[in-house]
Parts: structure tokens; sequence; C-alpha cells
């Protein structure tokens, strides 16, 4: 067998722990490859099989021993083996702990979320809030932290058993079980994050076993799978299930109450306070190096201002946190604090983007809050006209 240099060197190094030429196991070649410091070698186990879990080392001086013919195997693990045959996944080479991002800004729900993963038991937890206030980084950031692995996948009303649990699908020509994302948190011991989860519909009840800290039946291969220790189910929406009534979120759907009941805890997750969202806008411009002090507190003002004004009814839509950093990464780049603003609300309608930077350039030049707090017109107000700021 010809060998590339990385290859030779996984070799060398499984040859000297085991023996050259010696015959074995996926872990140990796990074992060898994390010493040798290259990837896990697939190309190892795919060419060099010469059994169930048996896998021989390349002769590297003609000495080695012919491999050893496998002994029979009783009826249930003939069966187990024949069950792995038809399952493929390359998760195991993988590491799955999330990135650590820069500036971020621990607040809320922050420490209820560490302690509940940090304390390694199965208590599955709901957090809700509105669009864009971190829910989802900060529940990465907590398994970066702790160094813990997190699988996170995005619900949709398309989402099914099959996108979930796993299905057949064809690897290398042949037709294989691909375990789902809740199988391989189940069989690693980590978190798994249903992100957007009141997108989903009732085939998310396919989950009511594994929400029980129970095992799951994979029917299409006939196999058991029990969760590992340190499994659990976190899930992140921004409604609590029971649809959105004013409308605002498009497109999400009322939750079975049996599947939202086996989440233990329902954390509501705020917008930060002005203190707190000073800290993480000035994290942003840290992170790309467009520090402006002055530019942060009137973003951090005018976001209040707006979020106060949506809180009474005044308006319909709202400046989040992730818009904020939306907007200091334009400045980052534009370097003009208008330009970033402007291009960065956009996306809201004419007469919405027009008070927004109007009211913007009112703080700008120093208006008090006093005077620009509830400015900002209702767009269904007939007399929205009269208003001046």
């Amino acid at each position: 067998m010809k060998l590339t240099p990385k290859k030779l060197q996984f070799v060398e190094c499984a040859s000297e722990m085991f023996g050259n030429g010696t015959v074995i196991n996926k872990q140990q070649t796990r074992d060898a490859a994390e010493r040798a410091g290259v990837p896990f070698p697939t190309w190892f186990r795919k060419n060099c099989s010469v059994g169930y879990n048996q896998y021989q080392l390349p002769d590297l001086d003609g000495t080695s021993a012919p491999a050893p013919i496998p002994a029979p195997v009783s009826a249930p693990v003939a069966q187990e083996a024949a069950v792995m045959n038809l399952i493929a996944s390359n998760m195991d080479v993988q590491n799955l702990v999330p990135d650590t991002f820069d500036g971020f800004v621990a607040w809320g729900n922050h420490v209820p979320l560490k302690k509940i993963v940090k304390s390694g038991l199965f208590y599955p937890v709901f957090v809700t809030g509105l669009s864009g206030n971190g829910k989802t980084l900060m529940i990465e950031q907590i398994h970066a932290e702790l160094k813990k692995e997190l699988i996170r996948v995005n619900i949709t009303i398309e989402t099914d058993e099959d996108d979930l649990l796993g299905g057949f699908r064809l690897v290398n020509g042949e037709t294989k079980f691909v375990p789902g994302p809740v199988i391989e948190a189940m069989e690693r011991g980590c978190t798994l994050l249903l992100d957007e989860c009141d997108l989903g519909s009732n085939k998310l009840l396919a989950l009511q076993p594994v929400l029980e800290g129970k095992g799951v039946f994979l029917k299409k291969v006939n196999k058991w799978v029990t969760p590992k220790p340190g499994f659990n189910v976190m899930a992140t929406a921004n409604t609590k299930g029971k649809g959105s009534e004013d409308g605002s979120f498009i497109g999400t759907n009322i939750l079975n109450d049996a599947f939202l009941e086996r989440f233990a805890v329902t954390l509501e997750q705020p917008y930060p306070t002005s203190a707190i969202e000073k800290k993480i806008v000035l994290g942003s411009m840290n992170k790309y190096n467009a520090t402006d002090k002055e530019f942060a507190d009137k973003l951090v003002m005018w976001a209040e201002v707006i979020r106060k004004t949506f809180y009474d009814g005044g308006i319909d839509e709202v400046i989040s946190t992730r818009r904020l950093d939306h907007i200091v990464k334009a400045f980052a780049i534009f370097g003009d604090r208008m330009t970033s603003i402007e291009m960065c609300v956009n996306r809201f309608d004419e007469d919405t983007k027009a008070s927004f930077l109007d009211l913007y350039t009112k703080i700008d030049a120093g208006v008090s809050m006093d005077t620009v707090e509830g400015v900002v017109p209702d767009a269904d107000d007939p007399f929205a006209e009269d208003i001046k700021f």
C-alpha cells in the first residue's frame, strides 16, 4: 500500500504503540491518530478492515504475522454487527464544541443555563424571547466556555422524524442509515439545541421519549439507542409555542401541549438593559476595530427609545441587539454613522425607516431623552403625519 506522509505518520505512530502489523480496533485507531497529530484515518478503516471493528496496520518491515482469522460470533453479536454495517456516520471525527465569540457579554439567563449545563443532568429547557436578543448565542457561548459539545438543529415546518432521528442515504455507492442529530447528541452525551423550535409541526412529537430522558427505538434499523450521561435538550423560540398573536413571527406554530410539557423549565429572555447593551455594543466595536464610545452610547439610547415605543404599542417594529451588531459591523466597513444605520434599517418599510432615521438624527444632535421619548409615530395612526419630531 502506497502511503502519503500523513498516512505514514499515523502508521508509524500506531505501530510504535501497538506493534508492527498489529490488528487494532476503532478506539485504538482514534488514540493513535490523536497521538500522531493527524485527522482520524477513515482510509485505514475502509482499506484495512479484517473483521468487525478490527483493522490491521500495514506491515512496515515485512516481519508481521498474518491477520488472525476472525472467530465465529454468536447470533446476537452477528445481528449487532449487521445493524452496525447498515449505519454510516462521520460525526465521530468532528469536534462539536462551539467557537468562542469575541466580545460576548454574559447576562440574562446565562447563570441558570450555565448551572444546568454544568450539572450534567438531563433537564430540558425552553428559552423564549423576541428575535435577536441573544438566546442562541448565549447557549453556544456557555458550551464554548465549558468545552461541552453542542449540536444545533434549525427547526422548520418541514422538519420530520427522518431529519431528526436519521434515515437511509447513499454513502459511497451503498445505502446506509445515517443517524440524525438527535441520535448523534444522545450517543455523544452532548447537548441538542432545537433552534427556532416554534417553527416546527406536530412531527416534533417523534421526540417525546427523547424529551423524557429515555432511549429511542430506531424502527428503520431495529436498534435501541440509550442516551449517554451528559445528554440534554434545549430549545429556543420567539413564542411560547402558542403561535404569534400579533403576526410578528409569521410561520410560528401552536405546539402540542404534551411536547411543551416535557420541557422542565421555560426561561424568558428580554432585551438587555442599557448598561449591558452598551457593553455588548462596545465589545462588537472592539472586535471589528471600530471603537467609538459616543456612537455606542447613542445607538443604545436610540434602540431604547424605539423599544419603549414598541412595548407601548406605538410601532410594530423594533431594533434588536443583533441589529445593533449589524450596524457596528457596517460602521467598521464604511466608517460613517448614518450610512451604517441607514443600510441596516432598509429592511423596514419606508415610514418606519424614515422615523427611525429621523429619531437617530435628533439623538445624534444631542436632543435629551425626555424630548425624544415616545416620538416614533404609529404607522396605523391616522394622525401620524401630524406628529412632528
